[in-house]
């Protein structure tokens, strides 16, 4: 399976992008092997919902915790999301 985001490393973080193409059967519930802390840095009415939580708007600027193996996934907004990531 192709990966529906595009990567690029910059300093101590990853910069993720999704396009406004991507599709949303491509954003499925997943578990991450590392802790994250997430931002958006560009992107509107994107949502990330937790395990077990209601989806949650993403603000610009906002830092969202991800603790490893817990299940989540992203719901598509309007235009290009771009996020930045740090991972333990």
């Amino acid at each position: 399976m192709v990966n529906p985001y595009e990567d690029e490393l910059e300093g101590d973080c990853k910069i993720r992008t999704f396009s406004e193409d991507v599709s949303e059967d491509e954003l499925i519930w997943h578990r991450d092997r590392n802790d994250r802390v997430i931002t958006v840095v560009e992107g509107a009415g994107w949502q990330l919902q937790m395990d077990n939580k209601l989806p949650e708007e993403l603000q610009k600027g906002k830092l969202y915790n991800i603790n490893k193996m817990e299940f989540h996934r992203l719901i598509k907004g309007e235009g290009t999301l771009k996020i930045k990531i740090w991972e333990d």
